[in-house]
């Protein structure tokens, strides 16, 4: 029985393994999970805007993800990227015929550092 044990540790070992690897197109380096309070401008009608939040800790090349703890009419996030040390900046859009003030908030935050350059392909 002992013996099929660790046949059987030592297989999940190798899959493991082998997907840190790269078997998915890279590795993460680092994920981090923060939250910051946030107030964003008011967005003019039927605009796209971008505005910056301090997230202290990310780094250019950085992934994120944002996300807003309430639901706002006419107030959706259409993208977020680091674009500097510390900062992400996000694009909100407000398709509706009025102005859009969001407030102050608490927003999570999720960041992924890749380790290394980024492949072409899955697999590369």
């Amino acid at each position: 029985m002992q013996r099929c044990v660790r046949s059987l540790l030592a297989a999940s070992t190798l899959t493991v393994n082998a997907m840190s690897e790269g078997i998915l197109g890279g590795n993460i380096r680092a994920l981090g999970l923060v939250q910051v309070t946030f107030d964003p401008a008011s967005i003019a009608t039927i605009t796209t805007a971008e505005q910056t939040m301090t997230v202290p800790g990310v780094k250019l090349g950085d992934f994120v993800w944002v996300s807003k703890p309430t639901a706002t009419a006419g107030f959706g996030v259409v993208n977020a990227r680091v674009s500097a040390a510390d900062t992400i900046s996000i694009t909100a859009v407000n398709p509706t015929a009025g102005s859009v003030n969001p407030g102050s908030e608490t927003w999570t935050v999720m960041w992924a550092r890749p380790s290394g350059s980024i492949p072409g392909a899955v697999g590369d």
